[in-house]
């Protein structure tokens, strides 16, 4: 029966993966192959569950890094992401005091605030967006 049980475990781990294409679960899966061969040997129920979670660990702390550097490394930022980094010419003059400010990247205009809450950055400066919090850049003034 507990062959069946880890088999069946496999499938629902393989499934997943399948299905999230994010490494999710390709660990356990492994992990459950390991106590499902520890099964068919004959060894212990609780030897077989200490496999499972100590292969299913392993398994992600070794090969995690190499997949997130190599596999999602060619994924395409989102408008979102592209725009962190970039730099954007102010339209409204930014005074995070006065909630007051707006500036434009790659044509679009956001509202912005200043990373410091203290800066107030004058409408034609050019400023670098390092973070975007709702709707809203996150800039610095740009060091001429």
């Amino acid at each position: 029966m507990e062959s069946v049980i880890w088999l069946g475990l496999i499938l629902v781990f393989l499934i997943v993966e399948i299905i999230t294409v994010g490494l999710t679960s390709i660990w356990l899966a492994g992990g459950a192959l390991v106590a499902l061969i520890l099964n068919q040997l004959g060894v212990n129920l609780i030897w077989q569950i200490v496999a499972f979670f100590v292969v299913s660990v392993v398994l992600m702390v070794f090969t995690r890094p190499f997949a997130k550097k190599y596999i999602n490394a060619g994924r395409t930022k989102t408008n979102y992401e592209s725009i962190i980094g970039k730099t954007a010419k102010v339209t409204e003059t930014i005074d995070n005091l006065n909630e007051t400010g707006a500036a434009v990247v790659d044509g679009q205009e956001w509202t912005a605030r200043a990373k410091d809450t203290v800066d107030v950055i004058e409408k034609d400066e050019i400023v670098k967006v390092l973070d975007i919090i709702g709707v809203k850049l996150i800039v610095e003034k740009v060091q001429k």
